[in-house]
């Protein structure tokens, strides 16, 4: 087993584009706390997984929408990188979990509204926030975002908006933060095949067709096209990559 591995919190780290992340990072030689939202037996598959590999893992529960339970996922953390990990910090915040939802501009609600702003801007800002203390001088922060934040679909409004706004609150992160020596960056996937959103790329042939057709490299996305790029910019390689928005699509809207 690895030794003085660097540590990578991955949230959604139990299923989709997370799981992929998690253990692709595992396969760098890094250990993975991950969170999951409601399926617990989903995360401790993900950590049986990754201890397989010869790292360490552990799974705590948490809603990223619920910026009130932070202070406590925070207690959990600290107990759970000294039991586990024997350590108070980490060196990777990855921060993945989301959700997605389809409603036109002139029909969105306010809940919608609030829900999405909650999981995708709010509680990416505190809970990156929060974890600063616990994050190691030279760290690294990794954003998610979309394709869609560059170029349109319609019904996804809210939600691309909301990924806009955290590629702006990337930079700004990286401004302020890298007196620190942590770097932050944001990787933006495009349509993948997984069950976000129900499953509609990975399961309507229409929709799968419409967006190979739309992609220079012809087909859609994979989890394990994404989780490579992030596990990347965990590397050493990556040392001088901050502030910069990678878009992982094949191409999509050239």
């Amino acid at each position: 087993m690895t030794t003085n591995s660097k540590i990578a919190l991955v949230t959604g780290g139990s299923r989709g584009l997370g799981k992929d992340m998690a253990l692709r990072l595992a396969q760098k030689g890094i250990d993975v706390i991950l969170t999951y939202n409601s399926k617990q037996d989903e995360a401790l598959a993900v950590v049986t997984e990754i201890e397989k590999t010869g790292q360490k893992a552990a799974a705590l529960q948490l809603n990223t929408g619920d910026t009130k339970s932070f202070d406590a996922f925070f207690g959990q953390l600290a107990a759970a990188l000294k039991d586990t990990f024997a350590t108070d910090h980490f060196d990777f915040l990855i921060n993945n979990a989301g959700i997605g939802l389809s409603a036109s501009f002139a029909e969105t609600t306010e809940e919608q509204f609030d829900l999405l702003m909650n999981i995708h801007f709010k509680g990416v800002f505190f809970l990156s926030q929060k974890a600063l203390p616990l994050i190691h001088d030279g760290g690294r922060i990794i954003n998610i975002s979309t394709g869609l934040a560059r170029f349109t679909s319609p019904g996804r409004a809210v939600y691309a908006s909301m990924k806009g706004a955290i590629e702006t609150l990337t930079m700004y992160m990286a401004s302020e933060l890298g007196s620190r020596g942590i770097a932050v960056n944001i990787v933006a996937p495009g349509a993948i095949a997984t069950d976000f959103s129900g499953g509609v790329v990975r399961d309507n042939p229409q929709v799968n067709q419409h967006i190979a057709g739309i992609t220079a490299l012809g087909r859609v996305g994979r989890p394990d096209d994404i989780g490579g790029v992030v596990a990347f910019l965990c590397t050493d390689d990556a040392k001088w990559i901050n502030a910069q928005r990678i878009e992982v699509s094949g191409g999509m809207h050239l």
